[in-house]
């Protein structure tokens, strides 16, 4: 399923949070949880699904992204979230940086899935999808947005 551009693209900006350390340990995708407190209301909002887009931390980058929003029915979550993956090698965590988040493709619906190795399998798909997205001349386009200025 190709990537969907969104009509009107979603701009997040809040701090990083520890989140329950799943992302980088068991499915080798490191995330930067967003604090729902900065995103309050807004963070009821936002359609649950896989997206993708641009991201800076502390006013670097920007780099490419994918995220989760919602409340990852393999693990139960019991509050929705949105957990960015950084498509860039960082030499450490950056709990309390502020991340900078401009949500341009739609990837696909939240789902479950029946063993932690479809999870994987799912997420290197979106992975390697919103790469090759990001990199055309429409993807690439959004990382000169005015929220990264």
């Amino acid at each position: 399923m190709p990537i969907e551009q969104l009509k009107t693209v979603l701009r997040l900006q809040a701090t990083v949070v520890e989140g329950f350390g799943r992302g980088g340990k068991q499915l080798g995708c490191p995330t930067a949880n967003l604090s729902s407190k900065d995103l309050g209301d807004l963070l009821e909002q936002l359609p649950t699904g896989i997206y993708c887009g641009w991201a800076t931390v502390d006013g670097k980058g920007p780099y490419k992204a994918v995220a989760s929003i919602g409340w990852n029915p393999y693990f139960k979550n019991k509050e929705k979230t949105v957990e960015p993956h950084l498509l860039h090698k960082f030499d450490k965590d950056f709990y309390g940086a502020q991340l900078k988040f401009l949500i341009t493709g739609y990837i696909r619906p939240e789902m479950n899935f029946s063993s932690l190795e479809s999870l994987i399998k799912a997420i290197q798909d979106d992975i390697a999808q919103s790469n090759e997205w990001l990199d055309t001349t429409e993807g690439e386009s959004w990382s000169q947005d005015a929220l990264f200025q």
